[in-house]
């Protein structure tokens, strides 16, 4: 079913301040530069799932759960403001997991991916080129392992070839495999014979996105888990591959797939109930474009802290970051769980030093770090980058108690000088059990158009 939907014009107070906004205009906020926000349609707020921005001009997608929790998809041009809305067969229950992918083939036809957690494949694939409209459900890929499918992920190798990357089987027993998509037959089949990472039964890869670096290799991370409790996550890992295929480790070994928590480079051997946590291993880049691993663990007093990894000559060079006293986070039990803490990937800036992104719950901020030894340089600073929603469009608007701001940056490629953020609200996560009534009403889901930074 399609719908055509239009943006009103309606009065919003934000903050203090009063700002007669046309929807789908340009308004100006006080210190801020201009920024257009663009009506969807209301949706789910009872939990958070993720949704999905894709742009591609003159073209944007928007994937996610309506009012009634049916997966939707908007698609607008970029110089209107009017949806085209198609509904798919596929509704949202009380799972955090179920996150939507979307993604564009080398022929500019949309895949849709999502509502997915130890269930049988969710896929749609459009009939014509950027028309989301046209979007129907297919229900196999290769027909192998597709009946326990959770994290779908749409990726291009470097031929711009589709790559579909998603879990077989559940936390602790699954396996991770790769899927590439052939437009001319319009059939997918199996990127290796084998999957990359496997748990032989006794665990589970949770890995990062394969990432291009700067020297033109994919590189992942990820963290083994061998129950449903989080608690049980350990020994942090890494891998490269030029073509998604070969895989080698840090040293330039190649690595025989599948590969497993005995045949794998590991990072640091940090055992379960460690501290470490899979939504917090993270990959980035030095100036040199190395490759230097984030994420955190307890020291030999308890606390948590985060650490830095990059490899060296004689293997990995693991480094202390933060100095948090009197500071532990104690996460167990299966379900999404409302995260404490955040850290990023290591960003470059130039002349030596690296930016690290944190937060918990004593405070957040960014190290500067020296790029020789992985610590923080005592009173260095740098901005912060800049937020995706200025701060009058990031406060909540809701009443209810306990709702929260959710953003998603746009995974495609928008016009030169523009960014696009998705922004809504919703409750935080409930370790994907229902809640009891009332739920807070639905929020307008919303797509902000600002200029991008030089």
């Amino acid at each position: 079913m399609q719908l055509k939907h239009s943006s009103p014009c309606q009065a919003r107070s934000l903050g203090m301040l009063l700002i007669a906004l046309t929807l789908g205009g340009w308004l100006s906020l006080p210190g801020a530069e201009k920024v257009r926000s663009i009506d969807v349609e209301p949706v789910w707020s009872g939990h958070p799932v993720g949704f999905g921005l894709l742009t591609r001009a003159p073209m944007q997608w928007v994937g996610y759960y309506d009012a009634q929790r049916q997966m939707s998809v908007a698609q607008r041009t970029l110089d209107s403001t009017n949806w085209t809305i198609t509904k798919l067969p596929s509704k949202l229950g009380w799972d955090s997991h179920n996150y939507i992918a979307m993604a564009l083939d080398r022929e500019g036809v949309l895949h849709v991916s999502g509502n997915m957690h130890c269930v049988p494949l969710v896929y749609f694939r459009g009939e014509k080129p950027l028309d989301g409209s046209s979007l129907k459900r297919i229900v196999s890929m290769t027909g192998d392992r597709e009946q326990r499918v959770t994290y779908p992920v749409f990726i291009h190798d470097q031929a711009g070839r589709l790559i579909f990357r998603y879990r077989d089987g559940g936390s602790g027993n699954g396996d991770d495999l790769y899927n590439v998509f052939d437009e001319k037959t319009g059939t997918w089949r199996r990127l290796m014979n084998q999957p990359l990472m496997a748990g032989l039964g006794k665990m589970n890869a949770y890995c990062s996105v394969p990432e291009l670096g700067p020297d033109g290799r994919f590189h992942v991370v990820w963290v083994w888990r061998d129950t449903p409790d989080c608690s049980s996550n350990h020994d942090i890992s890494y891998a490269r591959s030029d073509d998604l295929v070969h895989w080698t480790d840090s040293a330039g070994r190649p690595l025989k797939l599948p590969i497993t928590v005995e045949t794998g480079d590991i990072v640091d051997p940090v055992p379960p109930k460690g501290g470490l946590i899979n939504v917090n291993r993270e990959l980035g880049f030095d100036n040199a474009g190395r490759p230097v691993v984030t994420y955190h663990k307890y020291d030999a007093n308890g606390d948590l802290q985060v650490y830095a990894a990059r490899r060296e000559t004689n293997g990995w060079n693991i480094v202390q970051v933060s100095d948090w006293k009197g500071y532990r986070w104690e996460f167990a039990g299966g379900g999404s769980i409302i995260v404490e803490v955040r850290i990023g990937g290591v960003r470059p800036l130039g002349q030596g030093r690296l930016a690290l992104s944190y937060r918990y719950p004593k405070g957040s901020g960014v190290w500067v770090l020296d790029e020789a030894t992985l610590r923080p340089i005592p009173g260095a600073t740098v901005p912060r980058e800049k937020p995706l929603l200025p701060s009058s469009l990031a406060k909540v608007e809701s009443k209810f108690p306990g709702m929260k701001k959710q953003m998603r940056e746009d995974s495609g490629k928008a016009p030169a000088g523009t960014r696009y953020t998705l922004a809504w609200e919703s409750l935080e996560a409930n370790r994907d059990r229902p809640r009891n009534p009332p739920f807070p009403e639905p929020s307008m889901l919303r797509v902000i158009e600002a200029p991008s930074e030089p």
